[in-house]
């Protein structure tokens, strides 16, 4: 039974890909240099051609909060057609199973803490990346709606934040902890006496590995059945401040490192409730300390 994985090259794809090829699992991974999602027909044909027992859905444009600030447009479309394309290419195919990979934006800005999966659609989104939100909760509700309808197994799972080797380490458009890592990598190297970073340091962020994440929704595949998506985090949390002294000792700078307040901070906090997902068995087993030391260290052999 072959189980596609979408956006296979990308951070969470490549690491669904490897852990499935660790449990000697039929599995294919594809890019948009093997199929163009955001193209209905040819989505349409290759899932009917390939006729795969599972789809994990983690092809999505993504960014941080300044490309998600300047770009909703495109965060907001291309996810949707991605994704609406890939759900109904797989039910005229009659894929069995779906995954679809939503993102701890989903929930309020101001929501209580940790997030419960209820506490969706209770209050107004972080502006910020409000589009992406709203392109991710059309996703839970696209899923939904094919289990009423028609009773597909189909699930939705929500990620806390992530990182990982095959992260997006561009300083733009990158989320917090490649552009961190990068960031202090490149000062080290440059024998930087400062560091600029955004925001104050202030917030506080959960942070998962992405080979974590990758059982986590293995487990979920096997033993999760359910309409109400689930959410997938370490259940602790760091602020950025903290996470960048972190990083700067994993690299060795010792420098100066000063806070931009013109830049976005995002929202102050955001720890999400995982006890569903804790309760099916899983939970993270790579410490925050060693998953940045082993995301440093293919940084520095990669990039």
């Amino acid at each position: 039974m072959t189980i596609l994985v979408a956006g296979g090259s990308g951070l969470v794809g490549s690491a669904i890909v490897r852990e499935l090829k660790r449990l000697n699992k039929k599995v294919i991974g594809i890019s948009s240099k093997d199929v163009n999602l955001l193209d209905r027909a040819k989505t349409f044909s290759y899932i009917s051609d390939l006729k795969p027992y599972a789809i994990i859905d983690a092809a999505a444009k993504v960014g941080g909060v300044g490309s998600n600030n300047s770009y909703p447009v495109e965060f907001l479309s291309q996810n949707l057609q991605i994704q609406s394309n890939l759900m109904d290419a797989a039910h005229e195919a009659k894929v069995e199973k779906f995954v679809f990979l939503g993102s701890s934006c989903i929930y309020p800005r101001n929501c209580a803490q940790p997030i419960k999966e209820d506490y969706l659609l209770t209050g107004e989104l972080e502006q910020t990346n409000s589009a992406y939100a709203v392109a991710k909760i059309a996703g839970i509700e696209l899923i939904k709606s094919y289990r009423k309808e028609y009773g597909h197994k189909w699930i939705s799972v929500m990620p806390t934040n992530l990182y990982g080797p095959n992260d997006n380490f561009d300083l733009e458009n990158s989320h917090v902890m490649p552009a961190l890592i990068r960031k202090f990598v490149d000062a080290k190297r440059n024998n930087s006496p400062e560091i600029v970073l955004w925001g104050s340091g202030t917030s506080l962020r959960e942070f998962l590995h992405v080979d974590d994440l990758a059982k986590a929704i293995l487990v979920c595949l096997d033993k999760f059945d359910n309409s109400q998506h689930i959410n997938v985090g370490s259940g602790d949390e760091i602020s950025i401040s903290d996470l960048a002294v972190k990083i700067a000792n994993l690299t060795g700078f010792t420098g100066k490192v000063l806070w931009d307040l013109n830049r976005p901070s995002g929202i102050s906090r955001r720890l999400m409730d995982s006890t569903k997902i804790f309760k099916l068995g899983w939970k993270p087993a790579i410490t925050l300390d060693k998953g940045i030391e082993t995301t440093v260290k293919w940084y520095q052999e990669n990039k």
